[in-house]
Formats: structure tokens, C-alpha cells, sequence
């Protein structure tokens, strides 16, 4: 059992003051606020409940800044992912088991408490099958356990280059499957995390790219329940080559074609448009918003204040991993709908309300829901994800409550967050994870090796 106590801590209800929290089996058992803390409490200022990065590509974190030089075309995602694809087909499964784990090891340093993992890296580099075809998921759920970051595992499914079924190319050897092999990956994968406290499974049909409607009607039910993720309408020549194909846009397509519902998760939606936006807002569905990332790529700036407005709900990924963290993601979000319509505070809640409360908490909602996490929160019967942030950092000095939220959000860039539990252990103090230098010499030996 472990007893903390928190001069503040924001709970379901809203902010509460003297707040102790006692942790049994890695949940909450209790929350008791308005009481002094006790003998043998662990005392800290003001907590948070652990946000999810509800999509993430954990091997493309060892090629971050490889592809910031232009080449002598106009350098577009497509050209960014030749990139992705050469430094892919060069990884290891011990290669993927070092990035991963740095990578979840910074996640937790920024907040991040839980990982949804689109998975898609899953044979062997010529292409073969591995012996185990859940060789690669073991390596995602290695990392996982020794960082101690709560892992939604999202097995992909990638048959095709293009819309209509088209041959996939070589650069995409790694990631094919046919249905019956991506029935037994699942079974592979599933045994794969079955030791992982916590750990759960869904399905990630890539796109309408790499996945054909019969295809995508055979694999959903290999979700058993479990989250459905998909991307769609990420780039504006994704936009017109499904119109080319379908006669319909990528969402459209979804809407109307696949049984979308409160289980799916929309991967960025950023080309969408007002009749969508309205439509994939009532069926409860989530938009996985990554903003970092659609930044980096030139995808384009989601539609958020229009989804709001029509109750829709969403999380953060931090997609290519290219920078990571929980303040990062949320900032670029409100900052990019700062640019599109040329005003402040765009996501708030309404005058006078919080723009960091209000895009935390969509982002707590929200990425629970894409991952099936349950209950959530600094509530009993949550996991017990908790972050706690360090007033003395200078933007953090003299603010409580919403106010400390939007320093740690807008102003803070690093060094906000003091001490992170994952699943009730502790992982993170003092800013720094337990595991940090050893983690970073085993990504920097792959990385050197990868780019040599």
C-alpha cells in the first residue's frame, strides 16, 4: 500500500484542496480530500491524473530530425515517408526494443502515463515471417514493462499500396499481411502482452490506403471488443485519390461504409468537412489528434472548434514522436487553431474558463475512451496514474489550479513535471526516470548503428 497526500489535486469533481490518496495493486482504492496529511504520507503539491498518447509509432522516434533536409522536389509527408520506410527496413527486433524504450521512458517524463501503439512493424527485415509472428509485439510489450508505461497494443493491418487494393511496394514489406496471417499476428500479439499488468488489445486497419472494404469488414471482428483505430484523411492527395477511388472522402467513406461507433478512433480527420465534422461527432467516436506531428508533415490544422461545438470528443498521439510530451501536443493543438482563425483561446470552454483545464480534460476523456482504459482519473477503481508538477519552476511560481494547468501548458516548455506513477509505481522523480541514462545508451548504440 502506498499514501500520498497533495496540497491540490484535480479530481472528477474539479479541484479539491488536502487531498490523500492511498494505492493498493497498482489502482486507487481511496481518495479522501480536505484531511492533513498523516505519518508516513508522501507529500507533494499539485497532482494530476496521467494523460494517454493515444497513437504512437515507437520505432520512427530513431529517425526524429533525420528528414528536416530538402531535397529537390517539394517535400511533402510522401517524400518524408521514402525516410520512414529505409530507416524501418534497417531495424532490428533488439533495435525496436531500444527506441521503444527510450521513447517510453520520455512519454512518462512528460506526462504521458499510458501509450496506444499502432503497430505495424512486423516481420523481419527481407520481409520473411519471423518464427513467432508476435516476435515484434513481445519486443513493444519488453519496452513497455521495463519502462513501466501502460501499453494499449494496436496490431495494424497493412495489405496494399493504394486505394482499390493496389500492390504494395517494396519499401512496405515489413508491414504486409494477408487477413488470415493478421488473424494469427493478433493471436501472437495477444499472448504477447498477456503478462503485462494492464495491457490491453485492439485492431489498427491502417488506412483505406493499405486496407480493401472486404479486408476491413474481415479484421474488425478480431478486435473482440476492443479499440478499432484507423488514419484517415491526413493529406489532401489522401483526400483525392479515395475520391478517385470511392466517389466519397476518406471520413465519408468510413461513415457510411464501416460501423463507426464509440470503439474507433479516427487517426488525425484533418481534411474534413463541416457535414463530416457533424456526422463523425454524433457517433461518439474519437479524433486522434496528433498535433506535433501534423505540424511536422504539413498535414494541415483539424477542424477542432467545429468538432467541439458539435460535442465531439479527442485525444493527443504524439504519432512520429518527433518531440514528446503532454504540454507539447496540447500547446500545438490550441496554437495551430490560433493561426487558422486568428484569435485567442480558441479551445476554451467559454468566457472566463481555463484553455489548458479545458484541452486537458478533453484529453483525459478522450484518450481513456480510444484505449478502453475504464475508469480514469484521480478517482477509486482508476489506475493509479498520477502526475505531480514542481511549483517552484519558474512558470509555475504562484499559480494553483487552472492557472498552474495553462503555466505548465503555455509557458513551461521542460522541467514542469516533478513525479510521475504509472500503474502505482513510482517512475519518475524529480523529473528524471529511474531508468533514463541506461535507456538512452542502448537507443543511442541502435541509432549510431542505423544512420552509420
Amino acid at each position: 500500500m502506498t499514501r500520498l497526500h497533495f496540497a491540490s489535486a484535480l479530481l472528477p469533481s474539479g479541484w479539491a484542496n488536502d487531498v490523500q490518496v492511498v494505492i493498493t495493486a497498482g489502482a486507487i482504492a481511496e481518495v479522501t480530500p480536505g484531511v492533513a496529511p498523516s505519518a508516513g504520507d508522501e507529500r507533494h503539491e499539485i497532482a494530476l491524473p496521467g494523460l494517454a498518447s493515444l497513437h504512437s509509432h515507437a520505432f520512427q522516434r530513431g529517425m526524429a530530425g533525420l528528414a528536416e533536409l530538402r531535397g529537390h522536389r517539394t517535400d511533402t509527408f510522401w517524400t518524408w515517408r521514402e525516410t520512414m520506410y529505409r530507416f524501418a527496413l534497417a531495424m532490428t527486433p533488439d533495435d525496436v526494443v531500444a527506441v521503444a524504450t527510450l521513447l517510453y521512458v520520455e512519454m512518462l517524463e512528460q506526462g504521458f502515463t499510458r501509450v496506444g501503439e499502432f503497430h505495424y512493424l512486423h516481420h523481419d527485415r527481407d520481409g520473411s515471417h519471423y518464427a513467432d509472428l508476435g516476435e515484434m509485439a513481445a519486443r513493444i510489450a519488453q519496452a513497455a514493462e521495463s519502462s513501466g508505461i501502460g501499453l494499449t497494443l494496436l496490431p495494424s493491418f497493412y495489405a496494399h499500396g493504394s486505394f482499390g487494393g493496389a500492390a504494395a511496394h517494396d519499401g512496405q514489406r515489413r508491414f504486409i499481411c494477408s487477413v488470415d496471417q493478421f488473424a494469427d499476428l493478433m493471436s501472437a500479439s495477444r499472448k504477447a502482452i498477456a503478462a503485462l499488468p494492464g495491457a490491453n488489445i485492439g485492431i489498427a486497419p491502417h488506412s483505406l490506403r493499405a486496407v480493401t472494404p472486404e479486408e476491413l469488414a474481415a479484421i474488425i471482428p478480431l478486435a473482440d471488443g476492443g479499440p478499432v483505430h484507423i488514419h484517415a484523411a491526413e493529406q489532401v492527395k489522401e483526400v483525392e485519390d479515395c475520391l478517385a477511388w470511392s466517389g466519397r472522402r476518406p471520413v465519408q467513406w468510413l461513415l457510411e461504409h464501416a460501423p463507426v461507433d464509440q470503439r474507433w478512433c479516427l487517426i488525425h480527420a484533418t481534411h474534413t468537412t463541416n457535414e463530416e465534422v457533424a456526422a463523425f461527432a454524433k457517433t461518439g467516436a474519437v479524433a486522434g489528434l496528433c498535433p506535433i506531428t501534423e505540424a511536422s508533415l504539413g498535414d494541415g490544422i483539424f477542424p477542432a472548434r467545429e468538432f467541439l461545438d458539435a460535442s465531439g470528443a479527442f485525444g493527443v498521439g504524439t504519432d512520429s514522436n518527433v518531440l514528446v510530451g503532454v504540454a507539447d501536443e496540447l500547446r500545438q493543438l490550441e496554437y495551430g487553431q490560433r493561426l487558422k482563425h486568428r484569435e485567442r483561446n480558441v479551445l476554451s470552454a467559454g468566457a472566463g474558463r481555463s484553455t489548458g483545464r479545458t484541452l486537458f480534460d478533453h484529453a483525459l476523456a478522450g484518450g481513456a475512451q480510444a484505449l478502453a482504459q475504464g475508469t480514469v482519473g484521480l478517482m477509486p477503481g482508476a489506475c493509479a496514474d498520477i502526475v505531480t508538477l514542481d511549483i517552484d519552476h519558474p512558470s509555475l511560481a504562484g499559480r494553483a489550479r487552472d492557472a498552474a494547468i495553462d503555466g505548465w501548458i503555455f509557458a513551461a516548455g521542460s522541467g514542469a513535471i516533478d513525479c510521475v506513477w504509472a500503474g502505482g509505481h513510482k517512475v519518475v522523480e524529480a523529473g528524471g526516470h529511474r531508468l533514463r541514462q541506461r535507456a538512452r545508451e542502448g537507443f543511442n548504440t541502435s541509432v549510431r548503428r542505423l544512420i552509420a
